[in-house]
């Protein structure tokens, strides 16, 4: 009889893959570009004027050779080191240099007050400041206020530099060869520093990740994100020192599009020459930025060809500039949503297949919503209990938002900034549907609160910018002696006309009940901005916190509007 065979040998339990082990090192998209997309074009509106056209492979060169400029300049990995620039070229060659060898990159936003970036500069201990010309006196002014500063680097050439004793971006980069190697270290290491523009307090750190800013540009680069591919041509308006620049300065050289940098020029002419000269695609900015565009169009009576869509956010889009692009120039206008502290992208307003059969007006009141969280990011609602509320598209709550890319502290301070579960609170007031389709209906400090009700104001502004010669408006709370607070409403009205009053009334009065009507509409020249592009309510609840104090009440309780 046979012996009985041996049993077979169980095989040892595996928790991990067999997978190569390769961490992230964001220099790698700029090494992928060079090497895949080496022709393709980063072209500039230099600071000094004129256009610059250099390519992928031409910046690789240049940034290894800045990054062993750092290294001589005895910069080591862990340090800090501010750049204070405009979109450009020279600003995404330090960008890659200084993350990419391990060393943080803080982004210093240059429309913050003096004070306040004294106190970022100084909080963040940067050891170097790269400066464009631009904001050289800017600095000049705060040295001696900077005391961890060692060096002062002006980006610009030998032949347009300051006196005294900074040093020469290209210079630094003349004396150098490109034999450098990027060190390989733990993903989780830190990349890049981002204050918030401190509309409350002193301004905070967002201390991004190489696996978090990875993450983040591959979820935005994706079609139904940012739609990005290397036969697109990218005008990356929005700023490097806000936010990242919306991920787009990692998506477009991983995607191996044309990117155009349009420097310290953003009004509506420069913006309108560049699309039309460099055959712009697709562009990112803030709701002002676009404002500035249009108006220039205006006046010109010229196109937007072959521009095909434009990603804002910053502040909710009003349905007017939805309609205007949409029906006058044949470019398709995307939401988003984010912020300093989502790096920034959480979340954008695309159709859905189901939505396909919708009439224009339809479509569009989904479209003017914030949209659907990216995959990454998760949110949800919740009452001042902390109970999460259903997704129903009518009940608002606080919103709140975790995931890879979320923040869970402010650099250089102990606390956590997230709950247990790791949500982190956006300080908005929002709405979720049963699409996951998200609204903001106002920031929780900006909701106006009258007689124990809820007024958005970003409706109320929203519905105000509908009449056709209002540039801005902004709706803000002030107090009342009977109803607590009411809405007064700042327009700006657009060059060379003269809305009136009542007729921006009549416009809002189709969405709102009459006791939400703004009590007072005051015409402006201009309205506060913060340093990021949006309204500085903060100054203007200041400034008319007053306004209404006299006010007389009328029998049926309504405000006497003056």
């Amino acid at each position: 009889i046979a012996p009985e065979p041996a049993p077979r040998p169980r095989p040892a339990p595996v928790d991990v893959g067999l997978m190569q082990e390769r961490p992230v090192n964001l220099a790698s998209i700029l090494e992928h570009a060079a090497k895949n997309h080496g022709a393709q074009e980063i072209v500039t509106a230099l600071i000094e004027g004129g256009m610059h056209r250099q390519t992928y492979a031409e910046t690789l060169t240049r940034t290894k050779k800045l990054a062993n400029a750092l290294r001589r300049l005895g910069i080591q990995p862990g340090d800090r080191v501010a750049t204070m620039a405009w979109n450009t070229h020279r600003h995404i060659e330090a960008w890659y240099a200084i993350s990419g060898q391990g060393v943080i990159c803080h982004t210093v936003n240059p429309r913050l007050f003096p004070e306040q970036i004294a106190y970022i500069v100084n909080h963040a201990q940067n050891r170097v400041v790269f400066v464009d010309l631009t904001f050289a006196p800017l600095v000049e002014k705060l040295r001696a206020h900077l005391p961890t500063v060692e060096r002062y680097v002006v980006m610009t050439d030998r032949a347009n530099m300051p006196p005294g004793d900074w040093l020469c971006y290209e210079d630094l980069i003349a004396a150098e060869n490109d034999d450098f190697t990027w060190p390989s270290f733990p993903e989780e290491t830190a990349s890049s520093l981002c204050y918030t523009s401190g509309t409350t307090g002193e301004p905070k750190g967002v201390l991004y990740s190489h696996r978090s800013n990875l993450l983040m540009a591959y979820a935005t680069s994706s079609k139904d994100v940012m739609n990005m591919g290397s036969g697109d041509v990218s005008l990356m308006v929005v700023p490097m020192f806000h936010a990242n620049a919306w991920g787009m300065v990692y998506a477009v050289p991983m995607a191996g599009g044309k990117l155009i940098l349009p420097g310290m020029s953003l009004d509506g002419a420069s913006t309108h020459r560049l699309i039309k000269e460099e055959r712009v695609t697709g562009s990112a900015a803030v709701p002002t930025v676009w404002s500035m565009l249009l108006q220039h169009l205006e006046k010109t009576g010229d196109n937007l060809e072959p521009l095909r869509e434009v990603i804002i956010g910053g502040s909710a889009v009003p349905r007017a500039m939805f309609e205007v692009f949409d029906k006058k120039y044949g470019v398709t206008v995307i939401q988003g949503w984010g912020m300093t502290e989502t790096s920034p992208v959480g979340t954008i307003s695309r159709l859905l297949p189901k939505h396909a059969g919708l009439d224009y007006e339809a479509k569009l009141d989904i479209r003017v919503k914030q949209g659907r969280a990216i995959y990454g990011i998760e949110l949800k609602i919740v009452d001042d209990a902390g109970a999460e509320l259903q997704r129903d598209g009518r009940r608002s709550g606080r919103l709140l938002v975790r995931g890879p890319w979320v923040a869970r502290a402010y650099f250089g301070r102990d606390e956590t900034i997230v709950d247990a579960d790791g949500w982190f609170d956006t300080g908005d007031v929002a709405t979720i549907d049963a699409d996951g389709i998200m609204q903001i209906t106002d920031r929780a400090k900006d909701v106006i609160k009258s007689g124990g009700e809820w007024i958005s104001s970003v409706d109320l502004e929203n519905a105000a910018v509908a009449h056709p010669d209002v540039a801005m408006a902004c709706a803000i709370g002030v107090h009342h002696p009977k109803w607590e607070e009411r809405p007064l409403l700042l327009v700006v009205p657009k060059e060379n006309a003269f809305p009136n009053a009542e007729a921006i009334l009549e416009i809002i009065g189709r969405h709102f009940a009459r006791w939400q009507l703004p009590d007072e509409i005051i015409f402006v020249d201009e309205l506060p901005l913060t340093a990021t592009g949006k309204l500085d309510k903060k100054v203007l609840r200041e400034k008319y916190k007053n306004r209404l104090k006299d006010v007389v009440i009328e029998k049926d309780g309504a405000p006497n509007r003056r």
